[in-house]
């Protein structure tokens, strides 16, 4: 009889404003890359920026208000090679919040499970499913090219970008099923006890990796699932 082949499932959460998710992807990639089918993973997103006036103007008001907030963010983005990150994020066409952004991109997921898009790793994604690359077009036009990505035409421009069917788009917003998936989500963060962004769910929450995790952290905690006889407690 054949032996049924592991897979290690992870649940990725994050906000699609919060730059250590998108310094992160990086490492997403490489998961993938390295692991191929062996790894499975289900994006979810929380409302770190939900209201980004709260978060970033007035939350940044005793430390130096929006230009030191911008000066942070540009400093996370100087100590990794791999992202660009405009100079003046933040300052010009700030999002009001992230979740209007969260919802086109789970009505992008919906197409995936409706079976209207593809499932599988695009060439011209660089190995990525057009879910995953919508949700990394959201991010480089947010902090790479300082668009609004809260605003509708703008994450229109990127499902139009990618082929995406921007009219079946248009109604899983307007039908609520983005909105019911959207909150399953963060049903999910509370679920997991999520403390922010991004943060990787493993072995059915026993494993929890939060914030600027290193991927050979992210590589071992992979392997010892992989490797691990199952039904084997380890001791180490």
């Amino acid at each position: 009889m054949a032996q049924t082949r592991k897979q290690v499932q992870i649940n990725y959460f994050s906000d699609v404003l919060c730059v250590w998710a998108y310094t992160a992807q990086i490492r997403l990639d490489q998961l993938k890359a390295q692991f191929g089918d062996s790894v499975s993973v289900t994006y979810h997103y929380l409302t770190i920026f939900g209201h980004t006036q709260s978060r970033v103007v007035e939350g940044w008001k005793e430390r130096g208000g929006v230009e030191a907030y911008c000066e942070h963010v540009r400093q996370v983005g100087e100590t990794f090679d791999h992202i660009h990150i405009h100079p003046d994020i933040w300052k010009t066409n700030r999002p009001a919040s992230s979740l209007s952004c969260h919802l086109f991109l789970k009505a992008v997921e919906l197409l995936e499970q409706k079976g209207l898009i593809p499932t599988t790793p695009q060439a011209h994604c660089d190995g990525r499913t057009l879910y995953e690359e919508a949700a990394w077009q959201c991010r480089l036009a947010f902090f790479r090219d300082l668009k609004d990505i809260a605003r509708y035409e703008c994450q229109m421009e990127i499902a139009a970008t990618l082929g995406l069917p921007c009219a079946e788009i248009d109604t899983l917003l307007k039908n609520g099923e983005a909105c019911a998936a959207l909150s399953a989500d963060l049903e999910s963060k509370e679920k997991y006890a999520v403390k922010g962004s991004p943060t990787l769910i493993l072995n059915e929450g026993r494993q929890i990796l939060y914030g600027n995790i290193g991927y050979k952290i992210i590589e071992a905690n992979i392997h010892e699932l992989l490797e691990r006889p199952a039904d084997q407690a380890s001791w180490c």
